[in-house]
């Protein structure tokens, strides 16, 4: 007899099943927000930090007792975060067009505001390799409109992907020919990096995948060719877990694909997903930011940790 699962997932691939538990469902640990987006893991301090885009606030959730509070208002209507190999959080400012860090003491460092003398758009989402470099996304969404950052005409005149260098001197893009780049992530071992496109956004028909291309000699990229169409919604942002498997955001919830871009199965949730990264003591518990709501589930898989 097959065991049931609760109805916080749909099984479309036997595969998924070693993925989850049976008696497992996801919780809601705070509501009120407008767009929540972009979670980052603090270990050492036990709690998560996420942005409310059109709030202007950062909130913080805290494991140890699952208290919420504001952790920055305002707060450059930041949408997607990382923590660097020294623990310090590195965001994407939509209203301060830039990806700017949080140092240890609270103050901010802009790490980049221009590339060839224009301004960025609006970054988006934000990754960390692990020699330390930046690599970013940078749609239209925070210049579009007042909503979440300030309308403004593009100076660069496209939305591409940059790297920064790990001395933080340098700014170069990697990857163009997107129309609205969003998520991305690395695999495991950093030989390929995701990224998602949500075009459809912007046009009618338009992309709504992720793309998949090769890292060449650690700092630039090759290849691009989709590797999973959506279908529900739009892909924003992603995680990949230790095994390959990639776990993004989608209309209905948060679908897991794995390496060789099947989808196997998803968690189900009452509201468009954003974003979602792994956390708790053993990386094992998945964060959704979820339209209003920041959610979590506990899986039969671990976050990828960098190599090294």
């Amino acid at each position: 007899m097959e065991i049931a699962f609760t109805p916080s997932f749909e099984v479309l691939d036997p595969r998924f099943r070693g993925l989850v538990f049976p008696n497992v469902h996801v919780e809601k640990l705070h509501t009120g927000c407008r767009w929540a987006e972009g979670p980052a893991w603090f270990a050492a301090g036990r709690y998560l930090v996420w942005s409310d885009i059109p709030n202007d606030r950062m909130l913080r959730w805290d494991d140890t007792d699952g208290s919420v509070s504001v952790f920055r208002q305002p707060a450059l209507n930041t949408n997607g975060h990382t923590v660097d190999l020294q623990g310090r959080l590195v965001s994407c400012e939509h209203r301060g067009r830039c990806v700017s860090r949080t140092e240890h003491d609270g103050s901010r460092t802009v790490l980049a505001s221009h590339v060839d003398g224009k301004r960025l758009n609006s970054p988006n989402d934000v990754v960390v390799k692990s020699d330390g470099s930046i690599w970013f996304t940078d749609p239209s969404y925070g210049i579009d409109s007042d909503y979440e950052g300030d309308a403004a005409p593009s100076e660069i005149g496209a939305c591409c992907v940059y790297r920064i260098s790990p001395d933080g001197r340098h700014v170069a893009k990697v990857a163009d020919g997107f129309v609205q780049p969003n998520g991305l992530a690395f695999s495991p071992d950093e030989s390929l990096l995701y990224i998602a496109d949500t075009g459809a956004t912007h046009q009618a028909g338009g992309p709504r995948h992720i793309r998949r291309f090769g890292v060449v000699d650690g700092h630039g990229l090759s290849g691009g060719e989709v590797f999973a169409e959506s279908t529900n919604g739009l892909f924003d942002g992603f995680r990949i877990d230790s095994r390959g498997h990639l776990w993004t955001s989608a209309g209905d919830g948060v679908h897991c694909y794995t390496a060789e871009g099947q989808l196997i199965g998803k968690i189900l949730l009452p509201e468009a997903v954003a974003n979602v990264c792994f956390g708790g003591a053993k990386l094992n518990r998945l964060f959704i930011c979820a339209t209003t709501s920041l959610y979590a589930v506990y899986l039969n898989a671990r976050g990828a940790a960098r190599p090294g």
